[in-house]
């Protein structure tokens, strides 16, 4: 500040020149962030009337002459005794007039400073910060020298945090404090850098604020607004609340609510939704909360619209032919009008056989594929409201007239009585898998082929389901292959003797429905191409006449619903009988010469499964 040393002229200039800078810098700011046209007032008003009191530390920043002759510069220290005030008489929001004083003292000295000048306020919410450039007089007085008055300068600001509207807690105000004494009437003239002092002091202070006058608080208010006072059920409405007085930079809660419909707030709209509602009268109600106000912060309003009762459309159907035969159309026509003069339209067009296209008010019916029986077609008819009515109509469908019978040989449908296959012991086997069926088994395949494809002619609904066995004693996993390979190479026979595959189904069944040795024993016993003696002999050897009954494949007959099941009977008579037993015709003649006991009885028992 050595710009201030030479005239008092000087310091009066740079004051002001602070002072206007000080000012019209936020003024300018201010200007290009504040809102043009707020919608809503500031529950902050600004008092007209400020006044501070409060506790002053001051630095003086200078020099005062000594009692020695002749005198020295001493200089002063820091005063922590002292108090401020201050009064402010806002013009505006922002800009007011200051007039400030502060007194400070100590055993040395006292001084005291007084200015008037502009004081520019930043307004927050609940926080202030203000900026003042103030020009007066400041005195000093101390023991053994004249008091002297000189110019004085304050440029400095602070923070003040609001208590409740007419007291503020000012948290601190510091402040330049630059002054120009005279001390003519003790130094000297031959000493002028003490005679004439300039003092760049710091001042500090801290107190309360009390606010006088001012606009009174507005209370917060709020209008509602709905854009239809009558609507039909299911009719939407509009709501919309418009608050006022609310501090504009505090986010507002609102909360809806209504005595009918469903209503669904955001922000300053809702919806309201009287699907379901019963005709009569009801209210919307809004409710505004600023939620960091605890006084004047709620504002409500309501209202009122009525729902009147909806007339729902009417519809009705007729199918003209009302009684089709499977495979023919049916159109569908429908009448739709609304008691209320609304829009309508048909639509959703539904069958409970066939199919239904249409658009409009007409359908047309296919009962392509469908059953015979009742059709029952449906139609929706619905109002521009949303309101609906459902109708149906019935048309009978007829199966056509039968086709007539094929023609069955009933002589060859008696020839399908079938017999079924035998394999030999462990055959096929996995190396040879299209081996093991003896000659007198493929006679007999050779000629259920011939028969079937005969029969599929007047019956081609008809197919052969091929099940496989096994004898007991192999292994459960071992059984399951081997009778899954027997099926299999049966069916391949079949379709080398020109039966389609599609016509041929396959199970294999491992040892799970062996016949018992009981079962067994019936079926020779009842077997009209033995003799006696040949029964005999063959139920002393059973167990090996009940593993040979169990390696073979059963053909069913499938056609209509009904089945026909092979004659589980082993052919004794076949000239190749004992390989499918387990030996053969060259074993037996050598067991005769050896007069073996098995040869005996035409039987070998075999080695494997």
């Amino acid at each position: 500040m050595s710009l201030c040393h030479e005239t008092y002229r000087k310091c009066a200039s740079v004051a002001l020149a602070l002072a206007l800078v000080l000012i019209a810098v936020p003024v300018l700011l201010n200007a290009q962030t504040a809102p043009k046209a707020p919608t809503v007032q500031s529950s902050d008003d600004f008092p007209k009337v400020e006044l501070f009191l409060g506790y002053q530390w001051l630095n003086p920043g200078g020099n005062i002459p000594d009692q020695s002759q002749p005198p020295n510069a001493f200089k002063l220290p820091s005063i922590a005794q002292g108090f401020g005030t201050n009064l402010s008489y806002n013009f505006t929001r922002n800009l007011a007039l200051e007039g400030n004083y502060g007194g400070d003292w100590n055993r040395n000295a006292s001084i005291s400073a007084a200015g008037i000048g502009p004081k520019y306020t930043w307004r927050g919410d609940g926080v202030s910060f203000f900026a003042h450039t103030l020009v007066g007089f400041q005195r000093l007085s101390s023991r053994g020298i004249q008091s002297t008055n000189g110019v004085a300068a304050i440029l400095g600001g602070g923070m003040d945090l609001k208590l409740w509207k007419p007291v503020s807690l000012r948290l601190f105000e510091a402040d330049y404090q630059l002054a120009r004494m005279n001390f003519s009437g003790n130094v000297p003239a031959n000493d002028s850098a003490l005679r004439r002092q300039t003092y760049n002091g710091v001042r500090l202070s801290s107190g309360l604020v009390f606010n006088f006058g001012g606009a009174p608080e507005v209370p917060v208010a709020a209008a509602c607004s709905i854009d239809h006072n009558e609507v039909m059920v299911g009719e939407p409405l509009h709501a919309t609340v418009t608050p006022s007085n609310f501090n504009p930079k505090h986010t507002l809660k609102y909360d809806w609510t209504s005595t009918g419909g469903k209503i669904e707030g955001k922000d300053t709209g809702a919806a309201i939704d009287t699907n379901g509602a019963a005709p009569g009268s009801y209210a919307a109600t809004a409710s505004v909360t600023d939620p960091k106000v605890k006084k004047n912060g709620v504002a409500n309003c309501t209202s009122n619209f009525t729902v009147k009762p909806l007339n729902p459309p009417q519809i009705s159907c007729s199918a003209n032919p009302a009684m089709v035969e499977v495979g023919t159309s049916s159109m569908i026509t429908c009448i739709c009008t609304s008691p209320d003069n609304a829009t309508v339209t048909v639509g959703n067009w539904t069958s409970s056989a066939g199919s239904i296209a249409g658009s409009g008010n007409s359908a047309t019916l296919s009962t392509t594929g469908a059953s015979a029986g009742p059709a029952t077609v449906n139609a929706t008819c619905t109002d521009s409201r949303g309101l609906t009515a459902s109708t149906s109509s019935s048309v009978a469908v007829n199966n056509p007239p039968p086709p007539p019978a094929p023609v069955v040989d009933k002589v060859l449908e008696a020839r399908l009585l079938l017999h079924s296959v035998y394999f030999v012991t462990d055959k096929p086997s996995i190396k040879a898998p299209n081996a093991g069926m003896v000659k007198s088994q493929e006679q007999t395949l050779v000629a259920l082929a011939a028969d079937f494809k005969k029969y599929l002619e007047a019956k081609p609904d008809a197919h052969l389901t091929l099940e496989g066995h096994a004898d007991v004693r192999g292994s459960v996993p071992y059984n399951q292959a081997l009778s899954e390979r027997r099926v299999a190479r049966v069916k391949s026979f079949l379709v080398e003797q020109g039966v389609p595959e599609a016509d041929l189904d396959t199970k294999a069944f491992g040892n799970q429905h062996n016949l018992t040795a009981a079962e067994v024993k019936s079926a020779v016993e009842q077997n009209p191409e033995l003799t006696k003696e040949e029964q005999a002999r063959f139920l002393r050897n059973l167990t090996v006449i009940k593993w040979a009954s169990n390696r073979r494949v059963d053909v069913t007959l499938n056609v209509a619903g009904q089945t026909e099941t092979s004659v589980r009977q082993y052919p004794f008579n076949a000239a190749d009988s004992l390989t499918l037993i387990g030996g053969r015709e060259a074993d037996r003649k050598a067991a005769a010469a050896k007069k073996a006991p098995v040869a005996k009885k035409g039987i070998k028992k075999p080695a494997k499964k």
